[in-house]
């Protein structure tokens, strides 16, 4: 058996390992567990005591949580979102002395007041945990199970957005600490990169060795209060030229680049690691801090861009067929038929092209990938700059990058062709370009009216 086989084996064996330990929970709930489990808030609630009761108190209704499954989870956390919330007739109380008191001298008390009335207890018993050694990754991993379970429970979203509000304000940006991961960094967090690995899964130790090489690097966010749980992983190679093919870069037998050379560094991974983050923005200029870090260490590199995923424009074209009459023109579509012809497929219209691409094996046929070319192109480019979702970036990716500071570059044709990549965009990928000079005036358009940084480019594709 091969070391690249042996290694891929111990891989998975790693994740299932800590999948097994993760899955290992109590049953329930049952009536005494879950009038325990209200004490045990009631107690918290209260606030009785100093820092040690604190502490002894979240601890023990912390360990109370980890011990519960599934199910009981859901209702532990139903029970604080339906119990402990703000008293409704104290909020009404104090909103009608707040509307008598407006325009005289009581009003700021009465506005005060009211504020303290609509501060619910849940916000006190999440606090608590701040008093544990773990306790903000609990809270952490408490909101990815609650995230699990809005959809099927609305009650719980204004504890979401409680919980969201208060992991924000711990989260901020300027509390984080960058750290550089090489090959040497502690065995644990060597596990976790390709446990968390989210665009480009490290498929065996001689990978993840490839991707710490001389000419890459690895980066890892960390909060002081999760000194050994990364918030975010960057995997950076550094080329002399903007990369427009993921399987290139990826290449464990591609010859090792002089980094001294170096006059672009190509971001090609960008993973998230904490589900129950979701929604936490990290700070506007997160990889400007990147930037910094490399220039120092590389003088010569001149370029910074990533080589990203669209992980939902195919669901999103699947959704708007109308796109696909915009994309191919009259021309694409008779020269696509004469192709097909040959196959026994009949192509009629822009509808029937979506019906060509299910099937991936196209990508293989390279006549009729060059004749799909210009419309693809075309249908990414308008995906990129009208695709939305509410007044913000359909794409998640596009969405994190372009609110980071960077403009789009280039559409790149067939530059994933992993099973994956065509899957998720007919194999197309993006070089979102971090120019150090215009980061903060992007940012700035960008949150202030939603304004796209893009090349001429791909605007005269998104409009041909």
């Amino acid at each position: 058996m091969s070391d690249h086989h042996t290694d891929s084996i111990v891989v998975r064996g790693l994740r299932r390992v800590r999948k097994l330990l993760r899955d290992e929970k109590t049953p329930g709930p049952n009536e005494q567990l879950l009038t325990r489990i209200r004490e045990q808030l009631q107690e918290c609630a209260a606030g009785i005591g100093g820092e040690i009761s604190t502490r002894q108190r979240a601890g023990r209704l912390a360990g109370t949580y980890l011990q519960l499954d599934a199910e009981g989870r859901a209702a532990f956390l139903r029970i604080v979102a339906n119990e402990f919330g703000p008293d409704p007739r104290a909020v009404s109380a104090a909103h009608q002395a707040y509307q008598q008191a407006i325009g005289s001298a009581a009003q700021w008390e009465a506005e005060s007041a009211m504020r303290d009335a609509m501060r619910s207890s849940r916000l006190r018993i999440l606090t608590q945990f701040n008093a544990l050694p773990q306790g903000v990754k609990f809270l952490v991993d408490l909101r990815a199970d609650l995230l699990h379970h809005l959809d099927k429970d609305p009650a719980l979203r204004s504890l979401d957005r409680e919980l969201e509000s208060r992991l924000g304000a711990w989260f901020d940006v300027g509390f984080l600490e960058l750290q550089r991961i090489t090959w040497n960094s502690p065995a644990a967090l060597l596990e976790k990169l390709i446990e968390y690995e989210a665009v480009h899964e490290i498929r065996s130790w001689s990978d993840l060795k490839n991707r710490l090489d001389s000419d890459r690097r690895c980066y890892a966010f960390f909060h002081p209060r999760m000194p050994m749980e990364p918030l975010i992983f960057v995997e950076v190679a550094l080329t002399d030229h903007l990369a427009d093919n993921v399987q290139a870069v990826l290449d464990e037998h591609a010859p090792v680049f002089d980094a001294r050379r170096a006059t672009t560094a190509i971001f090609y991974s960008i993973s998230n690691t904490q589900a129950g983050l979701r929604g936490v923005s990290f700070g506007n200029f997160l990889l400007k801090r990147v930037v910094d870090d490399l220039k120092r260490d590389y003088p010569r590199l001149t370029t910074f861009a990533t080589l990203s995923p669209l992980p939902s424009l195919r669901r999103w074209g699947e959704k708007h067929p109308a796109a696909w009459l915009q994309a191919f023109s009259a021309e694409d579509l008779e020269r696509i038929a004469r192709c097909c012809t040959a196959k026994g497929i009949t192509i009629a219209g822009a509808d029937d092209i979506r019906q060509l691409l299910a099937d991936d094996n196209w990508a293989a046929n390279t006549r009729l990938a060059r004749l799909l070319q210009p419309g693809l192109a075309r249908l990414a480019a308008r995906y990129l700059l009208t695709a939305k979702t509410g007044d913000r970036p359909y794409d998640p990716v596009a969405r994190f990058h372009l609110g980071n500071g960077a403009r789009i570059e280039r559409l790149n044709y067939l530059a994933d062709t992993s099973a994956r990549g065509l899957q998720q965009s007919y194999g197309l990928m993006v070089n979102y370009l971090y120019d150090p000079d215009a980061i903060e005036a992007n940012v700035e358009a960008f949150s202030r009216s939603g304004e796209i940084a893009a090349t001429a480019a791909i605007r005269r594709g998104a409009r041909d």
